[in-house]
């Protein structure tokens, strides 16, 4: 019998990637759901919904992700961040269902000088990356069974809003354009962490929650990453590098957030693309799609 994994936030960047590995697993039965089918600003929601339904794995993918605009609307990233975390682990310990939850960079606060491994003391500077934290901890204090979380930086995909469809939009209106370069971590192609959980599934075998930290491979500033997508795609626009201080936002994002993935290589044996390969794979199909 085919695995049923139900997938949360089904049309965001991650939940649109699993949408389009769907076919190629066969193994998986999946059912993809966006907030009409189950809201999660909600609990009583979330436990209707469970009530006459049984799956094997949960993929949760939604999140409140505007960065920004969490730290006036501190309320609604922590119900959703937090609580509804919370409410899919009870449910999940109670079912018997495997939960993989996506986390974030954001929980650190960006002052090391390596790549941050799972075990490293948190400290986020956002509410974004508190309520994320949040969640985390719910989760691992519930402790359902063969769970996860999946901890990710600089998401970007062929669907949805992300920096490279930025980038492409501006590099092609605009003659020279400023973009920060001490800010340092790695990009992560949503396609590839797609197919990464999809493979982490049959392997899940563990009593307490793990901590998983996934990206591409490699290292780059998001000077370097404009660089790169431009270019992939001869765009003439010329990048200036510019600190963050020049470009001030409402919430404080880490100036370091290199994840060091060794444990979800050597545990899951999963080789990793460099990011450089993934956001050229990621641009060609924006091309497509463009025509």
């Amino acid at each position: 019998m085919p695995k049923t994994v139900l997938v949360t936030g089904a049309n965001g960047q991650l939940g649109s990637e699993l949408q389009a590995l769907a076919s190629a697993y066969s193994k998986y039965e999946f059912i993809f759901t966006e907030r009409k089918e189950l809201d999660l600003s909600s609990s009583e929601s979330i436990e209707n919904f469970f009530k006459e339904k049984q799956f094997d794995v949960i993929i949760n993918c939604a999140a409140y992700t505007a960065v920004d605009k969490a730290e006036s609307d501190e309320e609604i990233a922590y119900v959703i961040n937090h609580k509804a975390v919370e409410t899919l682990a009870h449910i999940a310990k109670k079912k018997n269902i495997s939960l993989i939850h996506i986390s974030t960079d954001y929980v650190f606060d960006g002052s090391h000088f390596k790549p941050y491994t799972e075990d490293e003391p948190t400290n986020p500077q956002s509410i974004y990356g508190s309520s994320k934290l949040a969640g985390e901890e719910a989760l691992q204090s519930i402790n359902p069974r063969n769970s996860i979380i999946i901890r990710t930086s600089w998401v970007y995909s062929s669907f949805g809003n992300n920096f490279v469809k930025t980038m492409l939009h501006l590099g092609r209106e605009r003659e020279t354009l400023g973009v920060i370069f001490d800010q340092v971590g790695t990009p992560t192609y949503a396609r590839d962490l797609a197919s990464a959980v999809l493979t982490i599934i049959p392997q899940l075998s563990n009593n307490d929650v793990e901590i998983l930290h996934y990206s591409n491979e490699g290292v780059c500033s998001w000077y370097d990453f404009a660089i790169a997508i431009f270019e992939m795609q001869s765009i003439t626009c010329h990048v200036n590098p510019i600190e963050t201080k020049e470009y001030p936002t409402p919430a404080t994002r880490p100036h370091y957030s290199l994840l060091n993935k060794t444990k979800i290589k050597e545990n899951y044996t999963l080789t990793i693309p460099y990011w450089r390969d993934s956001l050229r794979d990621c641009i060609t199909q924006i091309m497509s799609v463009e025509g």
